[in-house]
């Protein structure tokens, strides 16, 4: 038996020992519902987001100082918000009904557990046996089952795991989610998931097809523990849509919109008489079979069908000329590191924003001790809010009759007037464009947006940190005419009194000219809503550059030489680079649907007005600061005489004396990037080259009224595009 020396000695060593974290879960838990991102807590640590990421998915442990910090501030989350214990009444989630994946809804209001629930409603997602060992990581993608052998038709598949390197994110650990997000089926019966897994899949029809995937361990988990998980995806292949009855081709492909089957198809006929349902967008290339939760168990399935039109080319190129195991991995990758895809990338990208800032979180009611919904902060709500009348495009009921302006915050399209050449200019034998890499969701970082719906103010005092729109007179301000004025989306002076975003109102202050608004709508109470979107989408950008062998720590030289060779790397990996940055610029997009059809009358509302995510004031935040961004820059390189020949959103056209930035771009005298002037990199908000041409050919182009910018490339591709629309 131990003496009490010994007993002390063992103790004193136990108390000496350094402090013990919560599990890796448990952090990110913590973290989230203090609602504090990554990037945030890491510059409290003077850390890195991907330090902190790595300690929350247990690839790394803090070690001193950062480990005593650290383990502080987990204790003040503790006690701020404990778990919530296993039994007992659960939380409420937010319920929502189907939505409709080209114009997507934003969910209703939570309602506690007790309370009807809409179809289809969230729920955990459904249990399924576990693989007979641990997921193994896929080389070129998220850490994943891998494959299994093939079952008998019918029965529940017995799967085989093999070694594999790790690489990609974090393998699931979640058994309800062993077989990954999606399948893709082929026309056989052989549905094959990511990491190689194969399944026999005995559906010979869509009814027993939902009925057979909501038996497998399909779908993925929430991104916000207040949040829905995703619910199982199944692409079909061409092969596997004729064999489950459905056409080869729908007519109209090239007509997305409204693209659906008939009421009176069979195949819809078969869903009704099998009590599934469809939402009202029916039957289309991203179609939703569900039914209401059933004891708290969702039941709902999402189909993609490429061959009509679901996997666009602009946005997955080539992705849906596949076969069934690379579009399996192509989307697996892309839903490991930004979500299962859910219609469009701009749809998924809207979409994206909502499920990392759910609108609604579970509280507990003090009187009654049961679970309700409530407000969660930093969302935007349940309840849509209209726009202020200058925010309004032109067909919305409020700019009806309205006669004071609207804002007008765009992308640059400027071209400089060929007088205010100078002669050392076109003395260069190069046009060297330079492309800022994902301008828009670069601009989102940080960014301060209104949460509610605005307010009118007579005289109010210009305040940079408080969102809004201000009717403000800026035509007096004189700036170098071989720069587009940062003002106006041609980059010509204002004329007058115009409304205007924040941030180009304090970019006017920050140039030094006083602004005195003579009224504005402004929003009070903000927050930064997008950062989680922000931070996971770059997050997936870097990865998916760093898999295609950019990596943000290479030298100048060596990221030139790295982008040369991106054309010929894995086709797929560039898909879901592609499909990554059409998700960020078309979820900004869609923060502005405009109304369309045929039938349509200005002055009528139009459904996308009834989502909270309609909110054209935050497109124009974003757009607004990220031309502000992009003139800064342009501003600290005419201070060593570098003037821009023309401008197109996130593209720039320099006179340069070689074909290689690395003669362009200004250095300072110890040999480092010029602070606060284009640098080249990977990360969003550096730059990479576009395109270079020779300077007699843009002078020419110019002469005629000519945007370089848009056709510097030289492949007929136009260098940059609206953010969105």
């Amino acid at each position: 038996m131990a003496s009490q020396e010994e007993l002390f000695d063992l103790v004193d060593a136990l108390l000496e020992e350094e402090p013990q974290l919560p599990s890796p879960a448990e952090r990110a838990r913590l973290r989230e519902a203090a609602g504090v991102t990554q990037t945030r807590l890491a510059q409290a640590l003077k850390s890195t987001a991907q330090t902190v990421k790595n300690w929350e998915n247990g690839r790394s442990e803090p070690r001193p100082p950062r480990l005593e910090a650290y383990q502080r501030i987990l204790n003040g989350w503790a006690a701020k918000y404990p778990a919530v214990p296993v039994s007992g009444p659960a939380p409420a989630t937010a319920v929502r009904t189907a939505p409709d994946t080209d114009a997507p809804d934003t969910p209703p209001a939570p309602v506690p557990p007790a309370a009807p629930e809409a179809a289809p409603a969230p729920a955990p997602a459904r249990p399924a046996a576990p693989p007979t060992a641990s997921p193994a990581a896929s080389p070129a993608g998220p850490a994943q089952p891998a494959p299994s052998v093939r079952p008998t038709a019918g029965r529940t598949p017995a799967r085989k795991t093999a070694a594999r390197p790790a690489s990609g994110p974090t393998a699931v650990t979640d058994p309800r989610y062993a077989a990954g997000p999606l399948l893709v089926l082929d026309g056989d019966g052989t549905a094959h998931g990511i990491g190689g897994l194969v399944l026999d899949c005995p559906a010979r029809t869509i009814p027993q097809l939902v009925a057979w995937t909501l038996e497998q361990a399909v779908g993925a988990p929430a991104l916000n523990r207040n949040g829905m998980p995703a619910d199982p995806l199944v692409v079909l292949t061409e092969d596997a849509a004729v064999a489950l009855g459905l056409p080869a081709r729908l007519e109209g492909h090239d007509q997305r919109a409204g693209l659906r089957l008939e009421d009176d198809h069979p195949v819809v006929k078969q869903i009704t008489r099998a009590k599934w349902k469809l939402t009202l967008r029916g039957f289309g290339p991203w179609a939703r079979v569900y039914r209401p939760a059933k004891a708290g168990e969702r039941q709902c399935v999402q189909f993609a069908i490429p061959s009509w039109g679901a996997l666009d080319s602009r946005a997955w190129p080539g992705v849906a000329d596949m076969d069934a195991p690379e579009i399996a991995r192509v989307l697996g990758l892309y839903a490991a590191r930004v979500t299962t895809p859910r219609g469009s990338t701009a749809v998924t990208g809207l979409e994206l924003m909502t499920a990392l800032r759910p609108p609604t979180k579970a509280v507990r009611n003090e009187k009654t001790g049961a679970w309700e919904s409530g407000h969660n902060p930093g969302s935007l709500g349940t309840d849509p809010v209209d726009c202020a009348p200058p925010e309004a495009p032109p067909e919305h009921p409020l700019a009806q009759g309205w006669k004071h302006g609207f804002i007008n915050e765009e992308v640059f399209q400027w071209v400089r007037d060929v007088d205010l050449l100078a002669g050392d200019e076109v003395a260069l034998p190069f046009a060297l464009g330079l492309d800022v890499n994902a301008a828009f969701l670069a601009a989102t970082s940080r960014l301060n947006v209104g949460l509610t719906a605005p307010e009118h103010v007579l005289r109010p005092t210009f305040d940079k940190k408080v969102p809004g729109c201000w009717l403000v007179d800026l035509s007096h301000i004189e700036l170098d005419p071989r720069m587009p004025n940062p003002f106006t989306p041609t980059g010509q002076r204002p004329t007058g009194p115009a409304w205007y975003e924040t941030h180009t109102v304090a970019y006017a202050q920050e140039l030094g000219h006083n602004v005195e608004p003579l009224e504005a709508y402004i929003r009070p109470t903000s927050g930064a809503y997008l950062d989680p979107w922000h931070d996971r989408l770059k997050a997936a950008l870097l990865d998916t550059m760093a898999d295609l062998g950019v990596r943000a720590d290479l030298e100048p030289a060596d990221l030139l030489t790295a982008m040369e060779r991106l054309p010929d790397q894995d086709p797929g990996l560039r898909a879901v680079l592609a499909a990554i940055k059409a998700t960020a610029k078309g979820g900004i997009g869609k923060l502005r649907v405009r109304a369309g059809g045929l039938h349509y009358t200005p002055g009528d509302r139009w459904p996308a007005l009834d989502r909270p995510t309609w909110r054209p004031d935050i497109r124009a935040a974003i757009i607004s600061k990220a031309r502000v961004n992009m003139h800064r820059k342009m501003l600290k390189m005419s201070s060593v005489g570098l003037f821009p020949l023309a401008v197109l959103s996130d593209c720039v056209v320099y006179p340069a004396p070689t074909r290689s930035p690395l003669d362009l771009l200004p250095y300072t005298t110890s040999g480092k990037p010029l602070p606060g002037s284009f640098r080249l990199g990977v990360a969003p908000g550096l730059v990479k080259v576009e395109g270079v041409q020779p300077m007699d050919w843009a002078v020419d182009l110019m002469d005629k009224g000519t945007n370089v910018a848009r056709i510097i490339k030289g492949d007929g591709h136009d260098a940059a595009l609206d953010a969105g629309e």
